[in-house]
């Protein structure tokens, strides 16, 4: 089975409130670009990722919560991340029962993490070396 298949699977595995919400916020995230990529990781976790990982996004008692790898980095005007602010790195959005998907914003946050992981990934790559003039001999 492949990653997207476990997470249909998942989400159907979820009867309640937290199955749909899970769909939509997977709909949103897979919406905000074409390249993003389903990845099934640490024992039974959906991540998205594009040039490195976006969000990964986890069904607990009472709450779906979506936690950004990078969000400690990434603008949040719309003020989505309501947990894990205390921490330097990773800020996740918890998702509660009655709670609105602010499609809008979450894409914007989406495509705020792959530009975070698109420049982070430019600083890592070598400099390629200069080609070196060519000698020109004498006449």
């Amino acid at each position: 089975m492949n990653p997207s298949q476990r997470i249909d699977q998942l989400i159907a595995g979820i009867t309640d409130w937290r199955g749909k919400t899970f769909a939509g916020v997977r709909k949103c995230i897979l919406s905000a670009d074409p390249e993003i990529i389903e990845e099934w990781k640490w024992m039974g976790s959906p991540v998205w990722s594009r040039d490195g990982m976006i969000a990964v996004a986890n069904a607990h008692k009472g709450k779906v919560k979506l936690t950004f790898a990078y969000g400690a980095s990434l603008p949040d005007p719309d003020k989505l991340f309501n947990a894990g602010l205390e921490g330097n790195m990773r800020r996740a959005i918890d998702f509660l029962e009655g709670d609105k998907i602010n499609e809008r914003a979450l894409k914007n946050l989406v495509r705020a993490a792959i530009d975070y992981n698109q420049a982070k990934k430019k600083k890592k790559a070598p400099a390629r070396p200069q080609p070196k003039a060519a000698k020109t001999k004498k006449a």
